[in-house]
This record gives C-alpha cells, structure tokens and sequence, in this order.
C-alpha cells in the first residue's frame, strides 16, 4: 500500500503570504500534481521535469483566464524553487 505524497508538507518550505494565499498554493499544486500524474504517471514532484509542468501550464490551461495562468505560473515557481531547480516559465 502506498501512501500518498502529500503537497502541503512539500511546500510548507517556501510558502509566505497569508493563509488564503498559502492554500491556493498548495490547491493549485495538487491540481498539477493530478494532471501529471495523469498523463505522465509520476506522481512525486522530486520526478517531474520541466517539460511536465509547461506541458500542464500551455496546454491544460489554455482555455483559462489570463489571471488564472498567471496565478497558476506563480504556484510553478514555488515547486521549482522548492526542487531547487532553476526553471523559468513564462507569464
């Protein structure tokens, strides 16, 4: 039996900002995690590629809202920054 990862406690590292603002953070990133899992079957962040997450920014939110990509890129620079990594996605 697997456990689940569990979003919160891998972003309790690098999330500021208010209690509203922190889990948004945390609902978009399960909404990634969920729509690359999906498609790519990884399930943990530590797996994902940059490529995983501009596919998810480009084309699973490309009938959305110009300010729902921008949140949702605000939300990929938190994981990226949290993997350490140096991926930049635009706006």
């Amino acid at each position: 039996m697997s456990k689940s990862f569990d979003m919160e406690l891998f972003l309790a590292g690098v999330l500021i900002g208010s209690h509203a603002t922190r889990q948004r953070h945390v609902r978009q990133a399960k909404i990634i995690q969920a729509a690359i899992a999906g498609r790519w079957q990884r399930e943990n962040p530590w797996t994902w590629q940059k490529k995983h997450v501009v596919w998810f920014l480009e084309n699973r939110l490309s009938e959305h809202s110009q300010a729902t990509r921008y949140y949702y890129v605000l939300t990929a620079r938190l994981l990226a920054r949290r993997l350490g990594t140096s991926w930049l996605f635009k706006l």
